[in-house]
């Protein structure tokens, strides 16, 4: 479990990122509180407090008169130390938040996490762990998007650290002991796959305290066939957009389908209620964020067209996994690891 200090601090919500920002930001943030999060919102104090009145909510505020816009470099964020995102992460920095979400520029998100909060021990680079929908349940995405290049060496790190991370949840949570983890790659065999896929393969079969599947497609993912899928930065965020894009496009397709006579309305009617049972589990809304992963702090990254579904959910997730104290086993397991290397050199 996480420390009782921590687990009292309110989560920092970047509350003008994003490009509805800062009505949805704050509905979500509002929904979330009702549900028992902590939040602080951290933007243009006079806009967010007209909005908070607006709602009729109350909420804490810290001012940040700066945000950077998806046409800003991610870079911007060290020469702007009064954008709404630095502002919300320095406050996990200095302990005055126990988690950073934010809704706005992934980039500038993942430098600010990176710059200010740093690298856990043994992790060259943080890398976005996301969330998705299987045929048995969740398969989780590693790296998501952080790295649009990645070296071999970056692989065995990310598969101690989503596999730690999944060792810390409770089976409620999704959580297991010692997952299976793949390695994404043109096909099943050892011998395919680019060179750096091939390397990667190499070393993730000599690292300790994961277990190794081998290589999986892209099918496999939804298959779930195994806990976890690594890949590049690149590639993963390609699968990622390509799987909301596919579910838009599929449910569309349902729509006008059910909706083409008078016979499929019927029967549109009779399956109204399982086929929203189905659009929630595929709906990115339900998943709200995802968490940049190897960063000594909880920092989220949720989509810039988030809705005030995702914020809300994406803070009850930050939420859960304080509660189940991630962070600091993550750290634990990487420490140890290190500590396992050292011993067998």
């Amino acid at each position: 479990m996480t420390s009782p200090q921590t687990s009292n601090l309110p989560i920092a919500l970047d509350a003008m990122g994003g490009d509805f920002a800062p009505r949805v930001t704050v509905t979500g943030a509002l929904e979330a509180q009702k549900r028992g999060v902590n939040v602080v919102l951290v933007g243009d104090e006079a806009k967010l407090h007209l909005e908070l009145s607006k709602q009729g909510g109350r909420l804490p505020v810290l001012h940040a008169e700066d945000v950077i816009s998806m046409d800003d470099h991610a870079g911007d964020v060290r020469k702007r130390p009064r954008s709404s995102v630095q502002v919300a992460t320095r406050m996990v920095r200095d302990g005055e938040a126990s988690a950073v979400v934010s809704m706005g520029h992934s980039g500038a998100t993942m430098a600010s996490a990176l710059f200010t909060l740093g690298r856990l021990k043994g992790v060259e680079r943080p890398a976005i762990l996301n969330r998705l929908p299987s045929a048995v349940g969740v398969t989780y995405l590693l790296d998501a998007g952080a790295n649009t290049d990645a070296k071999p060496t970056y692989y065995p790190q990310w598969a101690r650290l989503a596999t730690a991370y999944l060792e810390a949840l409770s089976p409620e949570q999704g959580g297991k002991n010692l997952p299976t983890v793949g390695l994404l790659s043109i096909g099943e065999e050892d011998h395919k796959g680019s060179q750096i896929v091939l390397e990667a393969h190499a070393l993730l079969r000599q690292t300790p305290g994961i277990h190794f599947f081998g290589n999986v497609e892209g099918n496999d993912i939804f298959a779930g066939t195994t806990d976890i899928v690594l890949t590049d930065g690149f590639t993963g965020n390609i699968v990622l957009k390509l799987a909301e894009g596919e579910a838009k496009v599929l449910f569309g397709w349902i729509r006008d389908a059910l909706s083409s006579t008078l016979l499929s309305k019927l029967g549109g009617l009779l399956v109204r209620n399982s086929l929203k049972g189905l659009r929630r589990k595929m709906d990115p809304s339900e998943y709200g964020v995802s968490l940049l992963l190897g960063v000594k702090g909880l920092s989220f990254i949720g989509h810039g067209s988030a809705d005030a579904k995702a914020v809300e959910n994406g803070l009850l997730y930050a939420q859960s996994l304080l509660e189940a104290g991630v962070l600091e086993k993550v750290s634990a397991a990487m420490s140890g690891q290190l500590s396992a290397v050292s011993n067998e050199q």
